[in-house]
C-alpha cells in the first residue's frame, strides 16, 4: 500500500484518485455487441456466449428441472445460512415500505403520492471469478417485496453451459424462475432491448466488470433505466491504536480479493496503527487463495495519516467510499459527520462481510465517488413514485387566480386559459 500524509484537501483529492481505465476503448468493444444483439436477438446472444464465454448454448434459459435439481447440490449448512440471510434482508427491506401520502394542502386542493412497482426488472448476477449468489438475495428480495411483475435474472455459465447451483438455489428460493444463462454486455443488451425469448425490461440492476458497467451506462442513455453508475468495488477502514491490526487488515483484504481493480484505503491518526495494520496485511495476504488478485489491488491502495478528527472526516467525505468501516474506540462519534458513503460499518465487530451477506442492509452500493449523490439499492429502487392531485370547484376558485398570474408571467397563454375557462364556467 502507498503511504500518504494529509497536507491539504487539494493534494488529498489527487492522492485518493481511483484506478482508471480507458472508457472510450471499452465502449468501442461494447457498443458493437449491443448493436448486434439489438438486431440479431437470441442468435447474436448465442454467438457472443460462444465467442467470449467459450460455451455453446442450445437453450439460453435455465429449465425448471435444473432449478429443482440445484437444491440437492447445495450443502444444508449453506442453505440454512442463505435462509437466515434472506430473513434478515427481507425484514430490513420490508420495513422500508412507505404508506401512500394523502393531504389537503389548502381547501379544495388535494394532493397524494403513491409508490408503484417497476413492472419489469432485470437482475445481473456476476459469475466470473466468483459466482455472487448473495447478489441474488440483495436484488431479488426487494424486487419481490416491491411487487415487480416480471423479474429476469441473467448470469454467466461455466464452460459446460451450467449456472452455479447456489445461484440457482437462491433464485428458486425467492421464486425467480426466468434465468438467462448469459453474462457480459450481451446479457445487458438482451434485457435492455429484448429478444425473441427475453422480455425488454424497464430497469437493470446489479454489479459487473468494466464491460458490463459500460453496457449498462450506454443502454441507460436511451432505452432503459439502471440502478446507478458503478465502478470497481472499494473500502475505507478508519483505525486507531485500539484497533486489532488483523481485524483491519482482513477488512482491507476482503475488498482487495474482489478484483485487481478494487481499492482499499486505510485512514488513521496513528502512524503506529498504520504500520501494524500494513504488517498484518502483508502477512495475511499470503494465506489467501486469491492472493494474486489481492496483491494487485493493493498496488493501488493507500494508507492515509491524518492529524485530527477534522482531517479524518474530510478524508472520508472527499473519497466517499462504497464501504466505510469505523474500527476505532470512539466509532459512534464519527457517524453523524459522514455525508458521503454507500454503507457504514461501526465498531470492531462489524466487518464489511456482515453487510455483504446477511446483516440485512443491501450490498449493491454506489462506487467510484458516486456516494456523493447516489444511495445504495433499497426497496425504493424497485418502485416509482406517482403524484396525484384532485381539485374541487372551491379549490380552483381559491388557487386558480394564482396559476393565472404565474402562467401569464411566463407567457404561456394556454396554461392560463385552461384555468380561466374553468373559472368563467363557474360564474354562469
Amino acid at each position: 500500500m502507498k503511504f500518504f500524509e494529509y497536507t491539504d484537501e487539494k493534494t488529498l483529492v489527487q492522492e485518493l484518485k481511483r484506478p482508471t481505465y480507458d472508457h472510450s476503448k471499452i465502449e468501442k468493444i461494447v457498443q458493437p455487441i449491443l448493436d448486434k444483439v439489438k438486431r440479431g436477438g437470441d442468435q447474436a446472444v448465442r454467438k457472443f456466449a460462444l465467442e467470449y464465454d467459450h460455451v455453446e448454448l442450445d437453450d439460453l434459459w435455465v429449465d425448471q428441472d435444473m432449478l429443482i435439481r440445484a437444491e440437492d447440490e447445495v450443502k444444508i449448512e449453506l442453505k440454512d445460512a442463505i435462509k437466515q440471510a434472506k430473513k434478515n434482508i427481507t425484514k430490513f427491506h420490508k420495513a422500508q415500505h412507505q404508506e401512500p401520502l394523502e393531504m389537503e394542502v389548502m381547501k379544495g386542493v388535494n394532493c397524494a403520492r403513491r409508490s408503484i412497482p417497476i413492472q419489469k426488472v432485470g437482475l445481473y448476477i456476476p459469475g466470473g471469478t466468483a459466482p455472487l449468489f448473495s447478489t441474488v438475495l440483495m436484488l431479488g428480495v426487494p424486487a419481490q417485496l416491491a411487487g415487480c411483475k416480471e423479474i429476469i435474472l441473467a448470469t454467466p455459465t461455466n464452460k459446460y453451459g451450467e449456472v452455479n447451483p447456489v445461484v440457482l438455489y437462491t433464485a428458486n428460493l425467492l421464486g425467480i424462475h426466468k434465468i438467462l444463462k448469459v453474462g457480459g454486455a450481451q446479457a445487458i443488451a438482451a434485457m435492455a432491448y429484448g429478444t425473441e425469448t427475453a422480455t425488454k425490461v424497464d430497469k437493470i440492476f446489479g454489479p459487473g466488470n468494466q464491460y458490463v458497467t459500460a453496457a449498462k451506462q450506454i443502454v441507460s442513455r436511451d432505452t432503459v433505466a439502471i440502478d446507478m453508475p458503478a465502478g470497481p468495488s472499494e473500502v475505507m477502514v478508519v483505525a486507531d491504536e485500539t484497533t486489532n491490526p488483523d481485524f483491519a487488515a482482513m477488512d482491507l483484504l476482503s475488498q482487495a480479493e474482489h478484483g485487481v481493480d478494487s481499492q482499499a484505503i486505510l485512514v488513521s491518526k496513528s502512524r503506529k496503527s498504520i504500520l501494524a495494520i500494513e504488517a498484518s496485511v502483508n502477512r495475511l495476504v499470503e494465506e489467501l487463495p486469491r492472493k494474486a488478485i489481492a496483491k494487485k489491488a493493493l498496488e493501488a491502495s493507500i494508507s492515509v495519516l491524518v492529524k485530527s478528527d477534522d482531517e479524518l472526516v474530510k478524508t472520508v467525505n472527499v473519497y466517499g467510499p462504497e464501504h466505510l468501516i469505523f474500527n476505532t474506540e470512539d466509532a459512534d462519534s464519527y457517524v453523524d459527520r459522514v455525508v458521503n458513503a454507500g454503507s457504514v460499518f461501526i465498531g470492531p465487530y462489524t466487518p464489511e462481510s456482515m453487510g455483504d451477506y446477511a446483516s440485512g442492509t443491501n450490498h449493491t452500493l454506489p462506487t467510484n465517488g458516486w456516494a456523493n449523490a447516489y444511495s445504495g439499492v433499497s426497496l425504493d429502487s424497485f418502485m416509482k413514485k406517482i403524484t396525484y392531485q384532485k381539485i374541487t370547484k372551491e379549490g380552483i376558485k381559491a388557487l386558480g387566480p394564482v396559476v393565472e398570474h404565474m402562467a401569464e408571467a411566463e407567457q404561456l397563454e394556454a396554461h392560463k386559459q385552461a384555468v380561466t375557462l374553468r373559472l368563467q364556467s363557474l360564474k354562469k
